[in-house]
């Protein structure tokens, strides 16, 4: 167990390798209710976040999810989230753990003059996240509709599981198909306990943060405070598929729109040591005698089994192919820039 935003949270249960190779074969299913979730709703919801955040919350449907950013005038990221449009007045945010109360504030201080309420509903929403190849069969045996028809990035708001009425979405952070479960706290605990008894047969397993952490990894999905923060725009982590600059206005459009114009100074590569050690966050990445960056995130892959990461270096080193040195532990190992969708399944998020 450890200390996670606030939050006591098992890192793993049985062990990292274990809970992510059942992940990547069977299913996995994580407490993950130290997510936030905001309401925003009233009859300028819509423009509100249109001007907020950086994807077209124009192309939502009722019933949709879409994946975006929220970023600062300067264009560094207040945090990456998933947006759910219920109807064209009402939307429910879900955020990081670690960014609640600053995205809160945020949220309020651009509310202006929109007809709209803003409310924090973290405090009262438990969340969990059945994900991996049979994590469907196995939520469809306490559910009272056919997951067949919630496609990804789609939800159903009002489904019955374990006779409880939650939200339920075809979203994740693994790679691998899946879906995560809203719910009262006090419900929770039920379905948790259910889906383990009818998830035996299937070899579900509970996982911790540290396999969480390895499969997003995996699947070349960014984590905030690593490859996405105040300082690291959403173009220089490799996301300007979901920064729509063709939109009337965003916060953060007009810096977002001048690095584009003039070409990233820098941005996140993938990489793959091809010497041996493993290379952990803040670790310097060097050329020659240079420093032209930094490790954001270095694992051995439990899925492919070679020592991998994320680095931000300056973008005139960035060709894939290229060899770099990691400093690990002040002595230089030998690496080769590679592309950072490390795995080859379809990530789990979509425009």
């Amino acid at each position: 167990m450890i200390d996670f935003a606030g939050w006591y949270m098992p890192l793993e249960y049985e062990g990292l390798i274990k809970e992510h190779e059942s992940v990547r074969n069977y299913a996995g299913l994580f407490d993950v209710s130290h997510m936030g979730e905001i309401i925003v709703k009233g009859a300028q919801a819509k423009s509100y976040l249109q001007n907020l955040l950086t994807n077209d919350i124009e192309r939502l449907e009722d019933n949709q999810a879409i994946y975006t950013f929220m970023c600062y005038p300067n264009g560094g990221v207040v945090d990456d989230l998933l947006v759910y449009r219920f109807d064209e007045n009402y939307f429910y945010l879900v955020i990081n753990a670690s960014n609640i109360e600053k995205d809160f504030k945020w949220m309020n201080e651009n509310k202006q003059d929109y007809d709209i309420q803003i409310e924090n509903i973290s405090s009262k929403i438990s969340e969990l996240a059945i994900q991996g190849p049979l994590s469907q069969r196995i939520l469809q045996e306490i559910c009272d509709e056919n997951l067949d028809e919630i496609k990804s990035f789609y939800f159903n708001k009002n489904i019955k599981v374990n006779q409880i009425s939650a939200l339920v979405s075809r979203t994740g952070y693994t790679g691998e198909d899946g879906f995560e479960i809203y719910c009262k706290n006090e419900d929770v605990e039920k379905i948790w306990n259910k889906l383990f008894e009818v998830g035996e047969k299937y070899k579900l397993k509970p996982c911790g943060l540290g396999c969480r952490d390895t499969l997003r990894f995996e699947a070349g999905l960014p984590l905030y405070g690593n490859e996405l923060s105040e300082a690291i725009t959403p173009l220089e982590a490799g996301f300007s598929f979901f920064v729509k600059l063709d939109k009337y206005n965003f916060i953060g459009k007009n810096e977002l729109k001048m690095q584009k114009e003039k070409g990233l100074n820098r941005k996140i590569i993938g990489f793959e040591l091809t010497g041996k050690g493993i290379a952990r966050q803040g670790y310097e990445v060097m050329v020659d005698e240079n420093v032209i960056g930094y490790v954001t995130t270095g694992y051995k892959s439990p899925t492919l089994n070679k020592s991998i990461g994320f680095a931000l270096i300056d973008s005139s080193y960035s060709e894939i192919g290229k060899d770099v040195d990691i400093c690990i532990r002040k002595k230089k190992v030998k690496a080769k820039i590679i592309n950072k969708r490390f795995y080859k399944k379809p990530t789990a998020i979509h425009a």
